[in-house]
Parts: structure tokens; sequence; C-alpha cells
């Protein structure tokens, strides 16, 4: 079965209230990430991986990306999440930006 990723199924399954606000968001999100359809549906099974480590995919509030971050302070978790990360971009061709001094990426599109 393929469900179709539109802004309101993301935003449901990356746990968020479906409003106006959120729904305008995930659109620019969507917008600003080039070639986001490409990998689009591996984003759900990122943010289900990630959760292992206490971590999340989610909307960042400063600009129009998702981001994947952990709040873990166990040291080994934290390599394992930063090391999933970089497997999974890789695997399918995402340009990451890590955050300066944070167990975060910004998810800035297919390479």
């Amino acid at each position: 079965m393929n469900i179709e990723l539109t802004p309101e199924n993301l935003l449901i399954q990356l746990g968020y209230p479906v409003k106006e606000a959120t729904l305008a968001q995930m659109q620019r999100i969507i917008d600003n990430t080039p070639g986001f359809e490409k990998f689009a549906k591996h984003i759900l099974t990122l943010n289900d991986e990630v959760k292992r480590f206490a971590g999340v995919v989610a909307m960042s509030n400063s600009k129009d990306y998702l981001k994947v971050k952990t709040d873990s302070t166990n040291p080994e978790e934290i390599e394992a999440f930063n090391e999933y990360v970089k497997q999974w971009a890789e695997k399918y061709k995402v340009a990451l930006q890590k955050v300066e001094g944070k167990n975060t990426y910004y998810i800035l599109g297919h390479k």
C-alpha cells in the first residue's frame, strides 16, 4: 500500500496537530527542500529508527527544513544516532547540515 505523503499525512506521522499553521509550515518545508519527493517516504522510517536513540524528526522552528535530533545524553547512544543518520542520508542521497554544538541535523534536500 502506497500512501501519498501530503503535508497533512506527514504532520500526522510525525505527531503534529493538523492546523492551518502547521500545514503551512510543512508545505514551506516541502517547497524549500529540493528533491523532497525522492526521499519523503524514507523520513517516516528515519523517525521510527531514531526513536531508539531518543531521537525524532521534527520541523525546525528557525528554518524551513525538517530536522533530525536526539536529546540523549548517553555518549554511546549519541554516537549510534549520528552514525545511523549519516548512513540513512548516504543511502537515500540526502544532504544534511549538522547544527554546530548539537546532535541535530537539518535535512537540506536530495543530492
